[in-house]
């Protein structure tokens, strides 16, 4: 049938009892898997993080500077990662780093949820804020 039609016979799905088949231009077939693809791909949302650095000694004004930073990066969708980095012997004192962040959180709460507490990893705390779905 698809030779007296002077088109191709195209298997679409081959897993399927029996074997779909279709006759069909076999050039414009693949053409339209490509846009398929395509746009697929182009609904993709690739994740953004954006990373805010503290020191355990943070003043409040830096404070309130890097937390409109942040508030702004989730308006805009990525997620934040927020880290305090210690240096030298201030290690010995990471309660002030942990409080540091738990207090960014809270700030952060009605824009984002916190992904990850605070957790040490060498000398850095790091936690995760994730953007709250719109």
């Amino acid at each position: 049938m698809a030779d007296d039609l002077g088109l191709d016979l195209v298997e679409i799905s081959p897993g399927a009892e029996p074997p779909v088949c279709k006759i069909t231009d076999y050039q414009k077939f693949l053409y339209q898997q490509k846009k398929k693809q395509k746009e697929l791909k182009a609904r993709q949302t690739k994740v953004v993080v954006k990373e805010i650095r503290f020191g355990p000694n943070t003043d409040s004004h830096d404070f309130n500077f890097k937390l409109n930073h942040a508030k702004s990066f989730l308006q805009e969708g990525a997620k934040v990662k927020a880290f305090v980095f210690f240096k030298g012997r201030s290690i010995v004192h990471n309660e002030q780093g942990e409080i540091l962040l738990l207090q960014f959180a809270q700030e952060l709460e009605d824009l984002g949820k916190v992904e990850q507490m605070p957790k040490l990893e060498g000398k850095r705390m790091t936690m995760f804020i994730t953007p709250l779905k719109k």
